[in-house]
């Protein structure tokens, strides 16, 4: 087996993230959930932007965000996602590829704009995610190339894209094309609504031994294994892949391989500004620990470095020099 040019290779939404802070009354009045994800259509995306105070825009995407921070930590990092042939969609390629990101999916017109999320964040750092997803759930089979993937250690497939059908059957081909050259498969599962929709088919895709390396937070966890005790619930998920890695927000992280369970703090931070892009983040530096062959201990270690690092400022990509504050924290 030749060794891989690129770490990681992320198929996932292509979003713009429009970021703007807002309070627990306006959150109320617009009948939100705080903390929540929902996706939205063209019209409410409209009103909402209309509703929200002075925004800026961040390039974002789950999948994306973790493939630049795998970038930002020194990993060789690729993006497979679809943008149209719009502002939105320039603004994405261009931000993606100043990370350090290979991203070559062509853009195209399929009469719908590019994805944006509408991030609402509180003053208690939570937000509330308003999701158009636009042209990315148009994701091509033919936008894949498999000598990319052949040519991935690890291919890494966000969540949110098993929700619509036409990048589902995508992602099920990239698997295939991965599976068939011997490397690595790794889901996140990205969000509890996307477990209640497609639970059996997420387990058909674990069971049959699809995925090497899940993860999840503890709620996602309990979805997927319909048991609301921690301990029952990776206890029930943790056979049937090779590595789970299981978020605890300020409780820390754990993984468990072999039958062996690791577990980390959180990372300090001085103040927690915006959660977006947390867990995106942490599968960055866990990854790249992975891939440079680290005790799972420093792979959650770093994950951990990168969240905190997120959530000090708005907005899911990193600020300061990743691979710099790791080494110094890991010294």
């Amino acid at each position: 087996m030749t060794e891989p040019r690129l770490d990681v290779l992320a198929i996932g939404n292509a979003i713009v993230d429009v970021i703007s802070v807002a309070d627990d009354a306006f959150i109320q009045a617009e009948g939100l959930r705080k903390g929540s994800m929902r996706l939205i259509d063209a019209a409410e995306a409209k009103r909402l932007y209309d509703r929200m105070g002075q925004a800026r825009e961040i390039s974002g995407g789950s999948g994306a965000n973790t493939v630049a921070g795998v970038a930002a930590l020194g990993g060789k990092a690729g993006f497979v996602g679809q943008v149209s042939e719009d502002q939105l969609g320039e603004v994405f390629a261009h931000d993606i590829r100043a990370a350090g990101v290979e991203f070559e999916t062509k853009a195209a017109d399929f009469g719908v704009p590019t994805a944006r999320c509408l991030v609402l964040v509180t003053p208690d750092a939570q937000r509330t995610m308003n999701t158009f997803l636009g042209a990315s759930q148009r994701l091509p089979a033919d936008a894949l190339d498999p000598k990319q993937i052949e040519d991935s250690a690890i291919l890494y497939l966000e969540g949110y894209m098993w929700d619509p059908e036409e990048p589902r059957r995508t992602m099920m081909q990239a698997v295939e094309i991965a599976r068939a050259a011997k490397r690595k498969v790794a889901l996140t599962l990205s969000d509890v609504f996307v477990i209640e929709r497609h639970r059996d088919g997420l387990m058909g895709l674990i069971d049959n031994g699809f995925i090497d390396i899940l993860f999840a937070n503890e709620a996602e966890l309990a979805a997927l294994s319909q048991s609301d005790d921690f301990d029952e619930a990776v206890d029930a998920i943790a056979d049937k892949v090779e590595t789970l890695v299981v978020t605890r927000s300020e409780k820390g992280a754990i993984a468990v391989e072999d039958k062996q369970r690791y577990e980390v703090a959180a990372e300090p931070v001085d103040e927690v500004v915006d959660t977006t892009g947390a867990g995106d983040l942490f599968a960055a530096g866990f990854l790249v620990g992975y891939r440079q062959q680290r005790p799972l201990e420093q792979c959650l270690r770093m994950g951990a470095i990168a969240a905190a690092e997120v959530i000090s400022h708005y907005g899911a990509r990193t600020e300061a020099d990743l691979q710099a504050l790791v080494a110094r924290k890991l010294s």
